[in-house]
């Protein structure tokens, strides 16, 4: 921070050099023969040549060559100013800033009557926050140039206000408003002003003295009558915005301003009213009314009022401003902080047809899409999610699951593989990995076996811990008695990480039967019926071959005749319970 301060530091003294050296060698060579009157006309020549040259290396960023030939130009004129004033901003080019300050400052006592080196200076002094020095200077300034050096009176301004010296600011103020006239942003600091010293009555005068000044801009008179009414001179504040509407009755500020009055002296449905031509108010910016509708939520926040107050209002406003996203955003933001999830999703279509890319409002919709477990509401709004924010991977996530509930497999699929292909190289190898997982899942669902087991390897290479992948992937190797150790080795890592999950707990029973270890699998698939895997049929007609294999065929029938209760409708099933024994399913 400290070097880019300085850099900037160092383009303004350039600037200012360069503004110094298009004055011409003619205004040099007067320079140098008041200087130094004795100068010889060799000497006078060589002196503007060396000069000029330097001028030219500082432009090229030549500083070292630059100072060397300013060197020169002193040895031949010790006491020029325009070479003290060159060399002086190399030394600040240098971080050299004792020798910097010696030489600007002489340059000025060489050549009081410069400007361009006493602005220098105080800008130096300003830069090198030595405020009393920089004031100093800007006075000469300003008291040498009092007709048109108006940037140094506000240079004073600043340094007056840092070190809250009021009667000099108020000072430096009024002279600037001799030169200028009257304005609002002179009147109004002065008015802050005389609030701070607490001079009430000058503070009002000020502002009066603007509205007498401008009698025509009725916005000075809305600021003077909004200053009565923050200080409790409301009858004054009154009159006066009665005056302003009569003259023009639509006026945006004055209409806010009286909103303002009644809520002051306790006009409830005056405000209330009055409120509503705000709102109403073509004329007033959308920005007023955000503002004051935010205002409003905390109001009937805190007043405890019915939300449908403030609903008939945002109505109101959404159809006098239409092309608001901000009014729009806040309504959103004040129905889903109501938990009505419902009455935001046209807000939020709204918005969407403003700016289709408000990503925020797309995940707010497709959020609610997702709560209803609609599954073509979510391809509606994740679809054009994808082709708008191709590098945002949640949107193909859901686009491609809702593609999924809908057994539209090859979509899904394509979806997952266009995520893959977008994915940017930041995304997390977790998320990589789930994407994998899922187009794994498709490829059984479509019977490419192959294919799935490449997809369940890429997911385990990105993440080797993803633990759903784990026992799917075992799961299917063990339906096809594929690999049984390695599937057993998968599975138990996933009961590992989480023992009281019924569905592992269930894969790992499964591999252990298919590995004929029955008196194993008959204790994991009790640990699974007990975790809560008792309302999965397919897990019931597990426990139902595992309790056979056990030679229990009481519990056998039952856990069949229980899994064909809850929906499983196998023939291979039928058949175990009209044979009242194990048949291997020969489709898995």
């Amino acid at each position: 921070m400290k070097a880019s301060k300085q850099w900037l530091e160092n383009v303004a003294w350039l600037c200012v050099f360069f503004m110094l050296t298009a004055c011409g060698s003619a205004r040099i060579a007067r320079q140098a023969q008041s200087e130094v009157p004795t100068l010889s006309p060799e000497e006078q020549r060589k002196y503007e040549y060396f000069f000029l040259e330097a001028t030219n290396l500082m432009a090229k960023e030549q500083y070292a060559a630059a100072f060397d030939l300013y060197k020169h130009c002193l040895d031949i004129n010790p006491k020029a100013s325009s070479a003290l004033h060159g060399i002086g901003k190399l030394y600040l080019h240098l971080g050299q800033t004792k020798q910097a300050q010696d030489a600007m400052e002489k340059a000025v006592a060489n050549d009081p009557d410069n400007y361009w080196y006493q602005e220098a200076l105080a800008t130096f002094y300003q830069g090198q926050r030595k405020s009393d020095d920089a004031i100093r200077v800007y006075e000469q300034i300003a008291d040498r140039y009092p007709n048109y050096r108006t940037d140094a009176l506000a240079n004073l301004y600043e340094l007056y206000g840092r070190k809250n010296a009021y009667d000099n600011s108020l000072h430096t103020l009024n002279r600037l408003e001799i030169q200028l006239g009257k304005s609002e942003y002179i009147t109004m600091e002065k008015y802050r002003i005389y609030l701070s010293k607490r001079d009430m009555e000058k503070a009002y005068a000020e502002l009066e003295e603007l509205v007498k000044e401008y009698p025509l801009n009725l916005r000075y008179r809305v600021i003077l009558a909004d200053t009565y009414l923050q200080n409790d001179r409301t009858d004054e504040a009154y009159t006066i915005l009665e005056k302003v509407l009569s003259e023009d009755p639509n006026n945006a500020m004055a209409t806010l301003s009286f909103a303002n009055y009644y809520d002051k002296t306790g006009q409830k449905e005056l405000y209330e009213a009055q409120i509503d031509r705000v709102l109403a108010n073509k004329e007033i910016s959308t920005d007023i009314k955000f503002n004051m509708l935010q205002y409003l939520i905390h109001r009937v926040e805190a007043e405890k009022k019915d939300s449908t107050y403030l609903i008939a209002r945002f109505n109101s406003v959404m159809e006098q401003d239409a092309e608001s996203t901000n009014i729009a955003l806040l309504y959103v933001q004040y129905l889903l902080s109501k938990d009505m999830q419902k009455e935001a999703v046209p807000v939020l279509e709204h918005i969407l047809q403003l700016e289709p890319e408000h990503t925020a409002s797309r995940f707010a919709l497709l959020n609610t899409a997702i709560k209803e477990n609609n599954a073509d509401k979510v391809i509606k709004i994740a679809a054009p999610g994808v082709e708008l924010h191709p590098d945002v991977m949640e949107f193909y996530y859901y686009l491609g699951m809702a593609y999924y509930q809908k057994e539209e497999y090859v979509k899904a699929l394509d979806t997952y593989k266009s995520a893959l292909e977008h994915a940017p190289a930041d995304t997390p190898l977790e998320l990589k990995s789930d994407f994998y997982s899922i187009m794994g899942d498709l490829y059984h669902s479509l019977g490419k076996v192959d294919e799935m087991y490449l997809a369940y390897d890429s997911a385990l290479i990105c993440n080797p811990e993803n633990i759903s992948t784990l026992n799917n992937y075992a799961y299917h190797l063990s339906t096809r008695s594929k690999d049984l150790d390695k599937a057993l080795e998968m599975s138990f890592k996933t009961i590992k990480a989480e023992p009281k999950n019924g569905t592992y707990l269930d894969t790992y029973a499964w591999i252990l039967f298919m590995k004929k270890r029955y008196s194993e699998a008959k204790i994991y698939i009790d640990d699974a019926l007990k975790s809560g895997a008792a309302e999965d049929d397919t897990v019931l007609e597990h426990a139902g071959d595992i309790y056979y294999m056990n030679d229990d065929l009481s519990n056998a029938l039952y856990y069949w005749q229980l899994s064909q209760d809850k929906g499983n409708a196998s023939q291979v099933l039928k058949d175990k319970i009209r044979r009242r024994r194990y048949i291997p399913d020969e489709k898995k």
